[in-house]
Order: C-alpha cells, then sequence, then structure tokens
C-alpha cells in the first residue's frame, strides 16, 4: 500500500489513529501474533527465554508515535474518503456499516482483523524483531558467534520458570527439526502454516523483513514437517508452540535465598575494606564454582526436579507401565551424575555415541523425565529416565578408563505388564543384565531350542538389576536362544508367567502364541508361549528372530493359522505366521512353512515375507500362502493353507485346479508359476502373501 503524506495541518492526528489502530490490532490478536514470534525465535534460547522473548517482541512491536516509513501504513486520504459515505448515511447504519465491513469510521472504529493494514504492520514488526535474535551486526565477524550482548535483550522474571505445556512424540519431532533451520526458514514455515500466506505472499513478507533469501527460505521451509501439512499445522497450533498458555514453576528457592546474602554479605565487605571484598569473592565467587551454583536454564534439565515414583505405587494402580516403576540404584541422590546426564542429553558431545530405536526422537526433555535407575553396573554409571510416557533414556559412563558415554533412546508408549517389565541396563560382550519391572516376582531363563528343558533361576539384586544373561547370537551358527521367562505378583494379576527376548533394543522383544484353529471353535487369541505346544513351534522359528534384530520390536506372535495333511499318505505339517509388532505401529510378517522333521529345532522354511502390513494381527485376520514341496517319491507339488475363513483355494497358471477348505494340493513342477487364490466364507477373495 503506498503512502500519501497528508496535505492539509489538520490531517496530522491520523498518525496518533495509526497507532490506535495498531494497538487495537495488537491486542486482538495478541496469542497469534506471540506463537508467531515463539516459532520464529531460536530454539537455542530455551523455553523460558524464549516465551518471554516472544511477549517481548509482540508487546515492543507498538509503534511510538506515527508509522515508521518503512512499514504498512493507513492512508490518510483513504481513511477520509472510506469515512465519508457514513456522514452521508444515516447515523445507525453508518457505524453499523463500517463495523461489518472492517472500515476505519469518524469515530474511531478500526479494522484489526488479519487481512487489515494495522495488523499486517504488527505482524511486520514482530517478525523483524523474532529474526533479529539470530542476526549478527554488520560489522561482526561472519565466523564468531555473535555474544549475548549484542543480541536484543529479553525480559527478567525473578523466581518463576516459565514453559508451554509437553506436546506428543509429533511436536516434540516438529520442534526438533525446527531448531536445525535458521530463522529466516522458521519464519516462512510460520506465515504460511499458522498466517495462511501462499509462496508469494511468504517471499515477498520475508523481504520486506529484510531477508537476504526469501525465495530460499520458501523451499526449505517445504521440506519441514513431512508431506502431511495438515498434520504439521495441528502440531504447530498445539500447546507446545503456544506461548500464552504457560506453565510455571519455582527457581531454585534456596539457591535464590543464598544468592541474596551473599550479595548482601558482599554489600558491607565492601563497605568495610575493598580490598578484602575482592579476596572474599574471588575465592568464593570464582569462575568455576558460580557455573556449579548457576541452576540449569531449562527446569527440565535440573535434576533436582526429576519424577520420583513412590516404592509400592505399581500394586496401586491401574496404569502398570514404566510410569509406576520406582527409582532405583545406589546413585538415585548423586545430583551431579544426573546433572550430567540430562545435560548430555540435552547436546550431546560428539565423543557421545547416540543410538536410538526407529521412531523414537532424540530431542531433549519437554519436562522434567522420570528417574528409573542411576547406579553401577559392569564398570559403568548407569541412568535411565522415562520421558513423558513415550520413551525410556539410558546414559551411561565408564567408571574408569577412556572410553566415552552412551546416551540409548526406545520408544515405550502404551506399554503394558509385560513390554514394561524390563529395560536393558548393560550389555557387556554376549551377555546383558535386565532391571526388571517392581511387579515381577519370579525370574528364570530357558532355551527356545530346548523346548523340553525346564527353566533355570535368575538371581535378581536388590535393586532389580539381574545376573548376567547370555544373548542370542547375532550371526554364526544359531544353536541357542536365550529369553527370559517371567512372572508377575499375584498382586495384579495370577499365576501370569510370560517370555521375553533381546532383539538388540532397550525394552526387550514379548513371545506369544496363538494355537491351531478348532474344529468349529470361535478364533483363537494370542496367549503367554510358555506351554509345551507355544515352545515347540518357538522352538522351529526362533532362529528367524535374528532378522528383526534393532528394528524397534514390541512384541512377536506365532500364529498357527492351518494344519495341512501331505499327499502320499504323508504326516501333518503346520503353517505359521510370524508377526513382529513395533512400537511405532507398522508390522513384519514371516510366513512360515513347518514341514515334519525328526528334530524339535528342524527350522521352519519361510514362504513369505511382508513389511508394514497388517496381516495376521486383528486388523488383518486372513491369510492365504504357499510354497513348493518334494514329496518321498520325488515329485514336486504346490501346497496351499489358508486360515480359518477360508473355504476354497484356487490355483491357476503353470498347473490349474481347486479345493473346497482351507488347504489345497496340487502336482506341479518345481519352478511351476502358480497363481493362488481363496474364497472366504463371508464373500470376498483373498489372494497368497508372498
Amino acid at each position: 500500500m503506498p503512502i500519501h503524506q497528508p496535505q492539509q495541518r489538520a490531517e496530522a492526528r491520523p498518525d496518533r489513529t495509526d497507532v490506535r489502530q495498531a494497538e487495537a490490532a495488537l491486542v486482538e490478536h495478541y496469542p497469534r501474533l506471540v506463537r508467531l514470534a515463539y516459532v520464529v525465535l531460536p530454539p537455542a534460547l530455551g523455553r523460558h527465554r524464549r516465551v518471554l522473548a516472544a511477549h517481548a517482541a509482540v508487546q515492543r512491536a507498538l509503534p511510538v508515535t506515527g508509522v515508521t516509513a518503512d512499514a504498512p501504513r493507513v492512508p490518510a486520504q483513504s481513511r477520509r474518503a472510506k469515512a465519508e459515505p457514513g456522514r452521508r448515511a444515516a447515523a445507525g447504519g453508518s457505524r453499523a456499516h463500517a463495523i461489518t465491513s472492517g472500515e476505519a469510521t469518524a469515530d474511531g472504529t478500526t479494522d484489526s482483523s488479519p487481512s487489515g493494514a494495522p495488523y499486517a504492520l504488527m505482524r511486520l514488526r514482530v517478525l523483524r524483531s523474532a529474526l533479529a535474535y539470530e542476526r549478527r551486526p554488520r560489522w561482526w565477524p561472519g565466523r564468531l558467534p555473535v555474544p549475548a550482548a549484542l543480541r536484543p535483550s529479553t525480559p527478567v522474571v525473578w523466581g518463576l520458570r516459565l514453559f508451554p505445556r509437553a506436546g506428543g512424540a509429533d511436536e516434540l519431532a516438529l520442534d526438533r527439526a525446527l531448531s536445525e533451520v535458521p530463522g529466516e526458514v522458521r519464519a516462512a514455515f510460520a506465515l504460511h502454516l499458522l498466517e495462511g500466506l501462499d509462496e508469494s505472499g511468504v517471499r515477498a513478507l520475508l523481504a520486506e523483513a529484510k531477508v537476504s533469501e526469501p525465495a530460499a527460505a520458501v523451499r526449505r521451509a517445504a521440506r519441514l514437517g513431512g508431506p502431511d501439512r495438515a498434520a504439521a499445522r495441528a502440531s504447530l497450533r498445539s500447546g507446545e508452540f503456544d506461548p500464552c498458555t504457560v506453565q510455571t514453576r519455582p527457581s531454585d528457592l534456596l539457591r535464590r535465598r543464598h544468592r541474596t546474602r551473599a550479595v548482601a554479605l558482599a554489600a558491607v565487605l565492601c563497605v568495610v575494606a575493598g580490598g578484602l571484598a575482592v579476596a572474599v569473592d574471588d575465592q568464593v565467587r570464582g569462575p568455576e564454582r558460580s557455573r556449579a551454583a548457576e541452576p540449569p536454564a531449562d527446569p527440565a534439565l535440573d535434576p533436582a526436579k526429576l519424577a520420583r515414583t513412590a516404592p509400592e505405587r505399581w500394586a496401586d494402580t491401574s496404569r502398570i507401565d514404566f510410569s509406576a516403576w520406582p527409582a532405583r540404584g545406589g546413585r538415585t541422590d548423586d545430583t551431579e551424575l544426573l546433572g550430567r546426564a540430562l545435560r548430555v542429553w540435552a547436546q550431546p558431545p560428539k565423543t557421545v555415541k547416540v543410538s536410538a530405536s526407529p521412531g523414537t526422537v532424540t530431542v531433549p526433555p519437554a519436562q522434567p523425565p522420570r528417574l528409573l535407575f542411576a547406579g553401577e553396573v559392569d564398570g559403568a554409571a548407569v541412568v535411565l529416565f522415562h520421558d513423558a510416557g513415550v520413551r525410556v533414556v539410558r546414559y551411561a559412563e565408564p567408571l574408569s578408563g577412556s572410553g566415552g558415554a552412551a546416551l540409548d533412546f526406545a520408544r515405550t508408549d502404551d506399554a503394558d505388564v509385560t513390554s514394561g517389565a524390563a529395560v536393558v541396563v548393560s550389555r557387556a560382550g554376549q551377555r546383558a543384565r535386565f532391571l526388571l519391572a517392581p511387579w515381577i516376582a519370579e525370574s528364570t531363563t530357558r532355551d527356545l531350542l530346548a523346548p523340553d528343558t525346564p527353566s533355570r533361576p535368575l538371581d535378581v539384586g536388590p535393586d532389580g538389576v539381574t545376573a548376567a544373561v547370555a544373548r542370542p547370537a547375532p550371526a554364526g551358527g544359531c544353536d541357542t536362544w536365550p529369553v527370559l521367562q517371567l512372572r508377575s505378583s499375584e498382586r495384579i494379576v495370577e499365576k501370569h508367567a510370560f517370555l521375553i527376548t533381546d532383539l538388540g533394543d532397550l525394552t526387550p522383544a514379548h513371545l506369544t502364541y496363538t494355537p491351531k484353529p478348532g474344529r468349529g471353535a470361535p478364533s483363537r487369541q494370542p496367549r503367554e508361549a510358555t506351554g509345551p505346544e507355544a515352545l515347540v513351534a518357538w522352538a522351529r522359528t526362533a532362529c528367524s528372530l535374528r532378522t528383526l534384530s534393532g528394528s524397534g520390536v514390541r512384541s512377536v506372535n506365532n500364529w498357527a493359522f492351518a494344519e495341512q495333511r501331505l499327499p502320499e499318505g504323508g504326516a501333518s505339517a503346520d503353517w505359521l505366521c510370524t508377526r513382529a509388532d513395533t512400537w511405532r505401529g507398522p508390522g513384519r510378517v514371516l510366513v512360515q512353512f513347518l514341514r515334519p522333521a525328526t528334530s524339535p529345532t528342524d527350522p521352519g522354511t519361510v514362504v513369505a515375507d511382508r513389511e508394514d502390513t497388517a496381516l495376521c494381527s486383528r486388523f488383518g485376520q486372513h491369510v492365504l500362502a504357499g510354497t513348493h514341496w518334494k514329496a518321498a517319491s520325488g515329485q514336486w507339488y504346490v501346497l496351499a493353507a489358508g486360515s480359518r475363513a477360508v473355504t476354497r483355494i484356487e490355483a491357476s497358471g503353470t498347473v490349474k485346479d481347486a479345493a473346497s477348505g482351507p488347504t489345497l494340493a496340487v502336482r506341479a513342477p518345481r519352478d511351476a508359476t502358480v497363481r493362488l487364490t481363496g474364497a472366504l466364507r463371508e464373500g470376498g477373495t483373498l489372494t497368497a502373501v508372498h
């Protein structure tokens, strides 16, 4: 909009009117402007200072007198022209027209809508102020970081720490992504999703805000937040990015009191003897001790604010997961160790080895996490945290030697009695130690490849840490597969034993079994894999678990979906669907054919492998599979089997045949190409999984 100079002295008043219009726009859209500033501000400020800086950027954006020459302005001539029709109309109609049309009226009614010039002015000034926190003065060397003294100041709040409400995993991931891009990219992202501007509008506004390369910023912003822009917009409008709805926590009260006393004492000493005051200040407030006394800028990184659960809470709550774990270990009161672990979590040095299971974010905590364990295990100081119900974090540093620290993350949302029963606290060579949940009453170990061998007792220390147990070999021969067999306390569930196994993540995987379909019986449900039939099935499929190592698996179920009588008078064979469910949702399916075997550990044949599928779950209850099989006579067959709802199977291609029921066997060459289709009892068809 062009700027028109007033042509008469009487028009000098519109400058004051402009300020009033800007103030109206600021008051009406204050939460919107503050959220915009909060997103654009650098996350390195910390959540407390970022909240204060966002409010400061909006409040300081109000012009002191008139509108500056380089900002949008409501022209005086335009306001006078718009007011004339109102004067000629009826008294009631003039005000109604001005209000509904959003125009400025003669009596001072202003256009403060988001599309009006006053709001555009405030938005531009807020944007410039927020971007200034990352800009360096022209005379400052480009390779050096900008000192805090040269950045815009932030308000000071004594005695309180402010931070927005914590969001979920999506909001944490978005906040991490925003922290990795410069301010102009965050600004383009916010203007597009929060303000609804198109690309050309964003580029124009960034150019007005003195951004050097607005087009590049818009291109980079388009790649933020993933392809689902609606989800990114919803995350950006959540409480995680709302600095107007904040939580408050006190700063360290004792430390504040000590500071006050120290200041008073220093003042007295200055009056009595200036030289002595300098000596005392050098001794008491030296650089190292001063830094140690400073509380963390973010309350989430303060070891004094760590959440701790009462020891017996697990027996008196309906939520049996990691939130019910008490803090255990011999160093739960070691604030130096806990503070170090939190600081490394917030900003891991390059010497720290960081690992995370798939789908787990590694951003710093948004609020004080829950302490699960702090102690010494296998020559290392280990700390375990549970953060916001969505992940477990393990920090380990060597007690001696030159080895570096390690930081591991694992997703744990919606954990339960079994999936929240243990965490790997230490791995040394081919052995591991677990920290068991407080509700575990009995712990043993067994070998899945020895189903007839009874389980052996496992020693557990008073802090819940087990003795070292063997881990499944990641490569080479598969001669043994160690698992833990645990039993829950009768205080929460009676006679409940279950199996877990180490698949390379912080949390072990829960193993279950679904029996074969019964004649006329309803569909079976997964059950614990501790019975003889389940152990025999797992003995033949355990080695296939190697393909799931390190993939963030929560549970693995063996579903015996069909039993088939083999041709030429052979014995029966079983069809199993081994489904691995991950913490992040998607699953992986291995369909295995178990031919008659002389050894209980003869591995099955994998005939299908499918990732990111609902097959063999409660959302994919129908399955059909096939394989080539050679009879004792040397004749080759195509075998097929379906789940209990399959009533007919047809084969087409090199050979054509059909059979009623859930199984089919037809002679076919070894290299025959056959397409299998099944008919379902309730209608519809099903193709074989590959």
